[in-house]
């Protein structure tokens, strides 16, 4: 047996010592528990005071959770206003500013409450037997409107004999009759709507204002005593499932009038400072698989509709009166912007740099509020190596009001993010792709590469920060993200690419982008690894079967044969109505020349499925199909489910670090530079 001189055990320690001092700047799994961003900004009436959702991670719990802090405007004052409530939502200024209504929880249950802001004090509005959302304050302060899930007894075919006391029969059967029995997040459905509410700002009993087997939800106020409502109030609603109309309820008599009428999506109704106008968002349906949203004002009364953005080829996500003008949020080429739309329809840049909210991966989003009389808009500000801080836009200058990561992020090395644009070996058009380069990343064409492909597939990754990219990163993996066609974010032609063809030419897309970083020798070609989650799981399994250049993928929560997801998950009716546009037993070869699974006999990459045992989105069977076709076929494969989780697998902390280090593990596995046998000398 060979033993160690004295120079190389101090070798050894000085290399322990560097390796610890190399982990204490890294952005290990443990450092996503560290991260805090910021969400839900509302600026007060007055413009002087931001109140936003803090949100951090509470380690026992394994749950992202959310304190209530202000901001002065002028000072940049910081200060907690709610917090140990478990998490707050939906914090929002009443007319006057003295107020807030919020959600917030109490004893294990969501409630409906109103906190005073010269005393700190707070009080629950109501006894709800339901979590209530979306509260609004009408213009005089005195009443809150909500909406709230409102049960219904369920379908039943036999009443069953009474149970004797103290027995322990088994659950009583559960009937449905309804197309959408279960849905992502909520798991098997209850028996009931969604309903408005109205309930008085000083506390009591809450009124019910709409009725019936359909849903109502975000309301607003157009007056005192007129709310308006969201819904599609029409026999065999769940035909349509995305037609809604916009409804104005009188409280004194409960009478509802219809404002819009057309055949496609009108919701998220604003109504103008003056109380003549109301802004919604809405488009004709034309029955496709992806439109734009555009922003349309009216008249209170519902007449004299008109188009603002005809003209502005971007899809608008959310909109707020500033004045007599509108300020609105659209994705634009890989950027999430605010702009000013008038009342001619003329839309001007006002920032461009809001997002920062998605945590995990690098998906656009981001909120804001304005201050109608003094124009101050407050947002969410996004950067690609942090999460979301809060901003503030008055006049022409921006400034950051909050640095929450400056306790963490600039001590530790981050991945560079760096945009390049690429050619599409397809047709020529231009794919905007950002590529995370690991510390010590040098050019000489020995990294692994990582090509992560988001979900949507109608929807955009962006220079956002992303936990998960930072993870690949950290581990030494070149990662690039990428907006194939189908992508939103550069125009409806840009995304009506794959329309009926998805997946397709999206392929060529991301290709070409791996492609373009081989040739820059970023990555070696040999070492080529490829992961998406839903969309992205969708493009994973279907790049398998097109190719053998990567050395293994990890298809997340894919779907695998539209026939059995239109059939069965929670958005199948709108799958078969706008997707594919047929019914499964109609037109067999459409869904399954769109299928991943019609292309399972020419895979050999080594592939990992990994799902939620609780999506209804893209349901487990999905995954468990390719990977019953990979065994049967008896290609390298294994099949993960994740306890208890949802289609947003990484929508508890835990969950996150557990996914991205199972698929580096997975990768790592089938590395080739990992394929030599290291001896070690004893």
């Amino acid at each position: 047996m060979k033993t160690l001189t004295i120079a190389a055990l101090l070798s050894c320690i000085a290399l322990s010592a560097l390796a610890q001092e190399d982990d204490a700047k890294k952005f290990t799994a443990e450092r996503v528990f560290d991260l805090e961003y910021a969400d839900d900004p509302q600026i007060s009436p007055n413009g002087r005071t931001i109140i936003y959702a803090r949100r951090s991670i509470d380690r026992m719990t394994d749950r992202i959770v959310a304190d209530l802090w202000t901001l002065d405007v002028r000072s940049g004052a910081h200060r907690p206003l709610i917090s140990g409530e478990g998490s707050v939502a939906s914090a929002r200024w009443s007319p006057s500013g003295d107020r807030i209504v919020y959600l917030g929880m109490k004893d294990g249950a969501l409630h409906l409450r109103v906190l005073y802001i010269d005393t700190g004090e707070s009080f629950s509005l109501a006894q709800l037997a339901q979590a209530p959302s979306a509260p609004a304050w009408s213009p005089d302060g005195k009443s809150i409107a909500f909406s709230m899930f409102t049960p219904e007894k369920p379908p039943s075919f036999a009443e069953p004999p009474k149970q004797p006391e103290g027995a322990d029969w088994s659950k009583p059967f559960r009937v449905f009759d309804d197309l959408v029995i279960r849905f992502d997040g909520a798991g098997y459905l209850k028996e009931g709507a969604s309903h408005i509410y109205v309930v008085s700002a000083e506390g009591g009993s809450a009124r019910q204002i709409t009725k019936g087997e359909n849903n109502f939800n975000s309301p607003a106020w157009l007056d005192n005593a007129t709310v308006l409502a969201v819904g599609n109030d029409v026999e065999d609603a769940y035909l349509d499932p995305i037609e809604s109309e916009i409804y104005a309820i009188k409280l004194d008599d409960l009478s509802m009038r219809t404002l819009t009428s057309r055949d496609g999506p009108d919701f998220s109704p604003v109504v103008s400072p003056s109380g003549r106008q109301i802004a919604f968002l809405g488009y004709d349906d034309k029955v496709l698989s992806y439109q734009q949203t555009d922003l349309y004002v009216m008249n209170s009364d519902g007449s004299n509709i008109r188009n603002l953005t005809a003209n502005y080829d971007r899809s608008v996500a959310d909109m707020a009166w500033r004045g007599n003008a509108l300020v609105i949020q659209s994705d634009v080429d890989g950027d999430t912007v605010l702009s000013s739309v008038n009342m001619n329809g003329a839309v001007f840049k006002l920032v461009g740099d809001v997002g920062g909210t998605s945590f995990g991966r690098p998906y656009s989003g981001g909120s804001f509020s304005a201050a109608s009389n003094s124009g101050i808009v407050a947002y969410t500000a996004a950067s690609a190596d942090r999460p979301a801080d809060v901003a503030v836009l008055q006049g022409a200058r921006t400034r950051k009001l909050t640095a929450l990561n400056d306790d963490v992020l600039p001590h530790l090395d981050m991945a560079r993010v760096e945009e390049i644009k690429v050619k599409s070996s397809h047709d020529g058009r231009e794919i905007e792709a950002w590529v995370a380069l690991p510390p010590g990343f040098k050019a000489d064409g020995s990294f692994p590469l990582v090509l992560e492909i988001h979900g949507g597939p109608f929807a955009m990754y962006g220079p956002f920060f992303s936990a998960e990219i930072q993870r690949y990163a950290a581990e030494g993996y070149v990662t690039v993200y990428t907006n194939p066609r189908g992508s939103t974010g550069y125009g409806e032609e840009f995304a009506q690419l794959i329309d009926l063809a998805y997946p397709g030419n999206d392929y060529d897309d991301l290709m070409s982008v791996v492609d373009e970083l081989i040739k820059r020798n970023y990555a070696d070609p040999d070492r080529l690894f490829v992961t998406g989650g839903s969309g992205g799981g969708v493009l994973t399994a279907w790049i398998v079967g097109k190719t053998d250049r990567f050395a293994a993928a990890a298809s997340i929560k894919p779907v695998i044969n539209w026939a059995t997801m239109a059939l069965a998950a929670d958005i199948g009716g709108y799958v078969v109505r706008h997707w594919i546009r047929a019914n499964p037993w109609e037109d067999r070869d459409a869904y399954w020349k769109l299928s991943p699974l019609s292309l399972v006999g020419n895979v050999t990459t080594p592939t990992l499925l990994m799902v939620g045992e609780e999506d209804w989105r893209t349901p487990a069977w999905e995954s468990e199909q390719f990977y019953s076709a990979l065994k049967l076929r008896k290609v390298d494969t294994a099949l993960i489910r994740v306890p208890g989780s949802p289609h947003y697998i990484a929508g508890r902390p835990s969950r996150l670090i557990a996914k991205t280090d199972n698929i580096m593990g997975w990768f790592a596995k089938y590395d080739p530079a990992n394929d030599t046998e290291e001896g070690v000398e004893e």
